[in-house]
Parts: C-alpha cells; sequence; structure tokens
C-alpha cells in the first residue's frame, strides 16, 4: 500500500505552495542558493508553480493527474540543474 495518495501529496504540495505566497521570507535563504539573482521574484514563481502542480495531482481527471506528474519531474529537474549551475557542478 502506498504511503501516500496523489490526491494527499497534492494536498501537502499546493499547501507549500500556498504558503509561498504567505511567509515568502522563510523561503528566501533556500531559494537563493538556487535563484541568487531576483530572489523574491523566484519564491513566488515557485509558489505559483507547486500550487499549481498540487491542485492538478488532486485532480479527479486522470490526464491532468499524468500532465501534473509529469510536471513534477520537469520541476525537480529544472530546480536540480539551477542548484548545479549555481554551485559551479556540472550535470
Amino acid at each position: 500500500m502506498a504511503l501516500f495518495s496523489l490526491r494527499t501529496a497534492g494536498t501537502l504540495l499546493a499547501g507549500v505552495g500556498a504558503s509561498h505566497f504567505v511567509a515568502p521570507t522563510a523561503y528566501e535563504p533556500l531559494t537563493a542558493s538556487v535563484f541568487p539573482n531576483d530572489t523574491r521574484s523566484w519564491v513566488y514563481r515557485n509558489g505559483a508553480t507547486e500550487l499549481a502542480l498540487g491542485l492538478g495531482l488532486r485532480s479527479r481527471k486522470s490526464a491532468l493527474r499524468k500532465l501534473s506528474i509529469a510536471g513534477v519531474g520537469a520541476y525537480l529537474l529544472m530546480l536540480g540543474a539551477n542548484a548545479a549551475k549555481n554551485s559551479g557542478e556540472q550535470i
């Protein structure tokens, strides 16, 4: 049995995304290491992305859930690539 359902994961991800707008300063230290330029803007962009992907994971429509799963993967790749780029490492 799965530890979390997609709907639970979606709820958690959407909640984290929404919290970027409620308390952006809490996310700035972590975001600055991945996006050193225009950090506050990236906090909001990441929050919007996480909120949208989380709501997509909660959807009852199979096609939207599948698209959201792919979106989560792409989002994680983008974050990893930016983290590697800004730390001077090669992917």
